[in-house]
């Protein structure tokens, strides 16, 4: 929601900003000055994104035998482009996607991403390389935090916020988290303050240490990168619990939309229930 407002601008500087008018990406004064404030406030936000979409989505089947997850449809639009209109909201337009099974099919449909208002390049699994195995293929070429998600949920996480938690903590990796009822089919957080010490896997529910979960979405600095070792791994079992060790793995409630679409029942509640980002 937008709402009216009226400034007193220097008469130059009104004149530099009309200059950003282009009626293409800039379509007005008014809009100049949103983009201008809006790139203000997220120059220090990490600048790419990687979204895991590899795998076979074989608790979707028999969808997903001619669809690869990043295809599925919800709402007129790709379960992909919904990640991409959360990343867009935070001026993230730089996307990685890590594809393997049916990947031509998705290389196919995104392409370079322009027709998205993104810029996508893509890391090819020739085998299952887990959540963790594609980042081994950016060791070297990461210099500035980023964000992983995985592809087959949708969320709605304000990335701004999540990164002062990662900045103010000096963490090493901060993972979303988000609250359910019943925390006992999925991995619970143990936490200390906002600090990580570990995950219970799928806890009765009476025995659980919380119920905030993985949400699937995590903003990692360069060095956890270059702890991927190359071949199958996951973030989930072969990297984090080394970086809570070291004491420097956070976790950052949110509060905001969360789906799993991981099977076709989840897949059904997302359709009826998820609120378009855009």
């Amino acid at each position: 929601m937008k709402e009216r407002v009226t400034l007193t601008i220097d008469k130059e500087l009104l004149r530099r900003i009309d200059e950003l008018v282009d009626d293409v990406n800039i379509k007005n004064r008014s809009h100049a000055v949103e983009v201008l404030i809006r790139r203000a406030f997220e120059r220090d936000m990490p600048r790419q994104a990687v979204i895991l979409v590899g795998g076979k989505g074989t608790r979707l089947r028999p969808l997903t035998l001619e669809i690869p997850k990043a295809l599925i449809p919800i709402h007129g639009k790709t379960l992909t482009e919904h990640l991409f209109d959360m990343f867009k909201k935070y001026g993230i337009t730089e996307i990685i996607l890590s594809v393997g099974y049916l990947k031509d099919k998705i290389i196919q449909y995104f392409g370079d991403g322009s027709r998205f208002g993104v810029k996508i390049s893509y890391i090819k699994e020739e085998s299952e390389l887990g959540t963790a195995g594609p980042l081994h293929m950016l060791r070297g070429k990461v210099n500035t935090p980023i964000i992983v998600s995985n592809g087959d949920e949708l969320k709605d996480v304000n990335l701004r916020e999540m990164y002062n938690v990662h900045r103010s903590n000096n963490a090493l990796a901060t993972i979303a988290l988000t609250t359910v009822q019943d925390p006992s089919q999925y991995g619970v957080a143990r936490l200390s303050g906002s600090r990580i010490l570990e995950f219970v896997e799928k806890p009765k529910k009476e025995d659980a240490p919380s119920r905030l979960i993985n949400a699937g979405l995590y903003i990692l600095n360069p060095e956890v990168i270059e702890m991927v070792k190359e071949g199958f791994s996951m973030l989930e079992r072969d990297i984090f619990p080394k970086i809570a060790e070291m004491g420097r793995l956070y976790g950052y409630p949110f509060s905001g939309q969360w789906f799993d679409t991981g099977n076709i029942e989840r897949y059904e509640r997302a359709i009826k229930e998820w609120n378009d980002l855009s």
